[in-house]
């Protein structure tokens, strides 16, 4: 055995032993918790449903049929079976009595309309107006207030930095 192997719990050794017997070699050690939890999880709610079925029949303990029964019951509820082929092809035939839409001729290859291409611009760039002129006044203002014989040089000419937003609009598309 592997060193820390035998530290593991029995349920964690059969994890191990099913995914070595499946060819996986290489996982994270956290792979085997995790189906661990999915396992357990799984027991109980099977386990539960046997125990409310057994309580519905009036027994007073859970026995294979009750959870024969609970197993069925996860696997139609979690499982779907695909509809018959015979329904598939009834879809088939009354989708493809509708004949396609028509092809504009024109040159080159007809591409579908913007709206509908992945490539198209969805998005709008909104760019902040400069500043307003009261707000232009009130910062000369505080930058004269400042002592003229400071030692710091004051760069007034300098362009302040500007946010800019980028806004993502999301339209429906009518199907």
């Amino acid at each position: 055995m592997a060193e820390g192997e035998e530290d593991l719990p029995r349920d964690a050794k059969i994890v191990k032993s099913l995914l070595k017997s499946m060819g996986v070699e290489d996982y994270e050690p956290r792979v085997i918790h995790q189906f661990l939890e999915l396992w357990y999880r799984y027991v109980v709610d099977v386990l539960t449903d046997a125990q409310v079925y057994s309580e519905h029949a009036g027994k007073q303990t859970i026995d294979c049929d009750d959870v024969k029964l609970a197993i069925q019951s996860k696997v139609n509820f979690s499982f779907s079976q695909p509809p018959p082929r015979e329904v598939l092809l009834e879809l088939a035939r009354n989708r493809n009595k509708v004949p396609l839409p028509k092809a504009i001729p024109g040159p080159g290859i007809p591409l579908p309309p913007e709206q509908d291409t992945l490539i198209s611009t969805n998005y709008q760039l909104a760019i902040p107006k400069k500043q307003p002129a009261q707000a232009m006044e009130e910062t000369e203002e505080d930058e004269e207030s400042v002592e003229p014989n400071s030692s710091q040089e004051h760069k007034t000419d300098a362009p302040h930095p500007t946010s800019q937003r980028v806004s993502f609009p999301l339209t429906k598309r009518s199907k």
